[in-house]
């Protein structure tokens, strides 16, 4: 399906994004997602992957942070936050090691200088990562991250691979072909 098919897809199910198709296909590949788990959602604006998963998994509690808005979504705590403030949000700091899932849309404003680009993108997917390690459960816990295909993909990898049991890469059929955008997975923290 061509990119402008999904966003088309998207609209016609009255959903906030394109991007839940992506979540969706990576979420049916891992089987990362139970019934009752305890997600959070970094970079949750306009809300399409947190209401993605609570539609697959109603029982499930969803935390959500971003720095932009998000209009509500029934059963997800949504916090307008930059995620540098995460600990100082008492709801969210005090589940620390608790959580099953963590995923991440998050990505940085581009300059269009690909060096500055690549290293913010670089700087913010390690931020997540740490993040992803400081709250996910230990023995049920995983992360999924939207990326870049550039070149620190490898050194973030391995950083992962650091930090996680098992790391596979997706490239779901909902990004666009020519964008670099590329999602990577972790099961398990070390």
């Amino acid at each position: 399906m061509h990119s402008d098919s999904w966003a088309l897809k998207a609209k016609k199910l009255g959903l906030r994004s394109r991007a839940v198709f992506k979540l969706e296909e990576i979420l049916s590949k891992t089987q990362a997602l139970r019934h009752d788990s305890l997600v959070l959602d970094i970079g949750s604006a306009p809300g399409g992957w947190s209401e993605l998963i609570k539609s697959i998994a109603p029982s499930s509690e969803v935390y959500a942070i971003d720095l932009l808005p998000m209009d509500p979504i029934k059963g997800v705590r949504f916090f307008q936050e930059d995620l540098m403030n995460l600990e100082a949000i008492e709801e969210i700091s005090s589940l620390k090691l608790k959580f099953n899932l963590v995923i991440s849309d998050l990505a940085p404003n581009l300059t269009g200088i690909r060096a500055v680009d690549e290293e913010n993108i670089y700087e913010l997917n390690i931020v997540t990562l740490k993040t992803a390690i400081t709250y996910l459960n230990k023995s049920t816990g995983s992360f999924i991250i939207k990326t870049f295909q550039n070149s620190l993909f490898k050194k973030l990898r391995t950083q992962m691979e650091k930090s996680f049991h098992l790391v596979q890469t997706y490239k779901p059929a909902a990004s666009k072909s020519k964008s670099g955008e590329i999602y990577l997975f972790g099961d398990k923290p070390l």
